[in-house]
């Protein structure tokens, strides 16, 4: 087994998602967080979804790294990257070969909630950026920030807008954290999808060939299987919703049928109107001038700005200062 270093445990999980399913179905209208569709079926459905034609985020992200790792690493000469979020990505070796070139590369820190992830992809890191020290974490990016290793400067990176699963307040709460836990010069590299066309952004979360729908429905196969639920999984429909006000996508489960769902592992008993939906995620969409305004308010000190040449996504480094 590869040495990670454990500050979630999988009792931590299993309360952590007994406290949202209480909270989440007992409110009205019901929610759930986004975190739970990530079992392994989940995670295997998303990496399909960010192969989708639909899907341009994941592309559109990864063109503006490959144009521009080199000038990340010359323009921060971290010693440290810190990803949150699975260290194995394609989009972060290229970075870590950036800053490898660069020669400044000394330690690399992945941090994910999913134990079986790190060790793989700890491992690969190891073996190929050695002599480099690789640390495994499995934590939550909202919750074990200050306990995070590596020498300064270091580049935090938290690509493939997964800042967007945030609402303002959360991710307001975030940025701070983060602040408050790097040294002033330090450096946060930020992924954030754009506001663009509606249709492309609908299209983008309820894909032709049904796959993100599958992806959201497995988060009731999670409740079954993890709180001893007897959801009806195929009579919930998927809906993707853009709401132009939030400017956020919204991807809710639609029931197709009056039920009661038993939720046996926290003692709760949940009734569905027919066409009542749950949301299970919120993915905000950006404008530049919000991306900096968000960064400022934290103590982060925007110093570069780029778009992938579509303009659909844009991916920012920014400098605690204040």
């Amino acid at each position: 087994m590869t040495d990670l270093t454990v500050y979630l445990t999988r009792d931590d999980i299993v309360r952590g998602l007994r406290s949202d399913v209480l909270t989440g179905l007992t409110a009205t209208p019901k929610t759930l967080p986004p975190k739970w569709f990530y079992d392994a079926r989940g995670s295997e459905l998303f990496e399909a979804i960010t192969r989708l034609a639909e899907y341009y985020p994941t592309r559109a992200e990864r063109e503006v790294l490959a144009d521009r790792a080199d000038e990340i690493a010359a323009l921060t000469g971290a010693h440290t990257l810190v990803e949150l979020g699975s260290g194995s990505s394609e989009k972060t070796h290229l970075l870590l070969d950036a800053l490898r070139r660069g020669r400044t590369l000394r330690e690399i820190v992945a941090l994910d909630v999913s134990d079986a992830a790190l060790e793989s992809s700890v491992a690969l890191l190891r073996e190929e950026y050695a002599p480099a020290v690789v640390h495994g974490v499995v934590g939550d990016f909202t919750q074990h920030l200050a306990l995070l290793p590596g020498g300064a400067p270091r580049m935090v990176v938290f690509l493939g807008g997964t800042i967007g699963n945030l609402v303002p307040a959360e991710r307001a709460k975030f940025l701070s954290a983060l602040r408050d836990n790097l040294q002033t010069g330090e450096w946060l590299l930020l992924g954030t999808d754009l506001v663009k066309d509606p249709r492309t952004l609908v299209e983008a979360y309820d894909d032709a060939s049904g796959v993100t729908a599958e992806f959201n429905r497995n988060v009731l196969h999670v409740l079954n299987r993890e709180l001893d639920a007897d959801f009806d999984v195929p009579a919930f429909e998927h809906v993707g919703h853009w709401d132009e006000t939030e400017e956020w996508i919204e991807m809710r489960l639609r029931a197709t049928r009056a039920m009661d769902v038993h939720l046996r592992g926290v003692d709760l008993t949940v009734s569905f109107a027919a066409g009542e939906e749950m949301r299970t995620e919120v993915s905000s969409k950006f404008r530049p001038v919000r991306v900096a305004n968000e960064l400022a308010e934290a103590g982060f000190t925007l110093s570069k700005w780029w778009t992938d040449r579509a303009g659909r996504f844009g991916v920012s480094l920014s400098q605690a200062t204040t």
